[in-house]
């Protein structure tokens, strides 16, 4: 299944990439929700949370510290930030390609919507 995630990996289409290495690539989300929205995805072909397996513990842990990293270097580690991995329709999923939305640079509310 090819996603335009996989197209943005394959760099078939340019966005603004903050952060790469073998594993994953973070780049500004194009329809940004918060003045900081990161796109967090890993590099190997994930749909959703729902195809996670025991083999992607690793995979998955590296997304979350290069999120934090990412934060850091974007200023928004003190003042605070939000992580989010959609999965699914009714989870806000639009692209089946896993991904984690980094989210800071203003106070966010709870609950999400």
């Amino acid at each position: 299944m090819s996603t335009i995630f996989n197209k943005i990996i394959d760099k078939e289409i340019p966005v603004d990439i903050v952060y790469e290495d073998e594993l994953c690539l973070a780049f500004k989300d194009i329809d940004p929700k918060a003045p900081v929205h990161i796109l967090i995805i890993p590099k190997k072909e994930i749909p959703s949370m729902n195809d996670v397996s025991e083999n992607d513990k690793e995979l998955l842990g590296h997304l979350f510290v290069k999120a934090s990293q990412i934060a850091k270097d974007l200023g928004i580690s003190e003042t605070g930030y939000r992580l989010v991995a959609n999965t699914n329709k009714e989870g806000g999923q639009e692209v089946y390609h896993l991904h984690v939305h980094l989210l800071g640079g203003r106070q966010m509310t709870w609950p999400p919507g």
